[in-house]
């Protein structure tokens, strides 16, 4: 292969945090395969019926090509746990009957637990049997909704939809990321609901882009920042 071969393009990249290991997935998930857990976030299942309430035409296939995106990978991973780092559900306006239906199924059809780390929209939502769990430890990772950085550990978040921007003018283009604010010992994952939109990134934060199947780390200087794994990560 020439110096000039782009590189070649991948479905999951490794992140090394002191002893510990994650891989991310160009399929917006985190897979931990000591723990062997499939972590996502913001699904916003129910969003478009949310909006046709409102009068806002919405297509309703949203929901199903998400958890069709889930399965698959619950069935390329074999999980011994799904957790969904919040925002499962858009609105309690958009929990239809049909949408509990779905879930309430969901854990059998993806061969193992579902866990739920409450976000802001599932607030006042009761979907069935699912209990929202409040940020919680899972080994070297501190998992929650929104970001709340922990000493020792390394945030594992959504809420914040990142995407990157790159090029100018008509060839500018948006792709969903990982962002890691190596300063705050934060990751966010994007988005993983098919209707959701992004927000971009922060200046400076390590990046990870999400394009046709495959993901690429970008701008990975501040890496070299990191301090030792006593106290914060190292990424490889």
């Amino acid at each position: 292969m020439s110096s000039s071969s782009p590189p070649p393009q991948t479905s999951q990249l490794p992140l090394h945090w002191g002893d510990g290991a994650l891989q991310l997935l160009a399929a917006k998930a985190i897979w931990d395969p000591m723990r062997r857990t499939l972590l996502v976030a913001d699904l916003h299942l129910g969003k478009a019926e949310t909006f046709q309430r409102a009068g806002i035409p919405l297509p309703s296939d949203g929901d199903l090509a998400t958890l069709n995106a889930l399965l698959e990978l619950a069935q390329r991973w074999a999980p011994a746990q799904v957790i969904v780092l919040g925002d499962l559900i858009h609105s309690r306006m958009g929990l239809t009957p049909a949408l509990l239906q779905k879930l309430e199924a969901l854990p059998q059809l993806l061969g193992c637990p579902l866990r739920l780390i409450g976000g802001n929209h599932d607030q006042g939502c009761v979907i069935g049997r699912l209990e929202q769990e409040p940020p919680q430890s899972l080994g070297p990772w501190w998992l929650s909704h929104e970001p709340d950085p922990r000493p020792g550990q390394l945030n594992l978040c959504g809420h914040l939809h990142p995407v990157a921007s790159l090029g100018r003018g008509n060839n500018r283009v948006r792709t969903p990321c990982f962002s890691l604010d190596p300063r705050q010992n934060r990751l966010a994952l994007p988005s993983f609901g098919c209707l959701t939109g992004g927000h971009p990134a922060a200046q400076g934060e390590a990046l990870w882009l999400i394009a046709d199947g495959a993901i690429v780390a970008w701008n990975q200087q501040p890496l070299t920042h990191w301090p030792d794994p006593c106290g914060a990560a190292s990424a490889a």
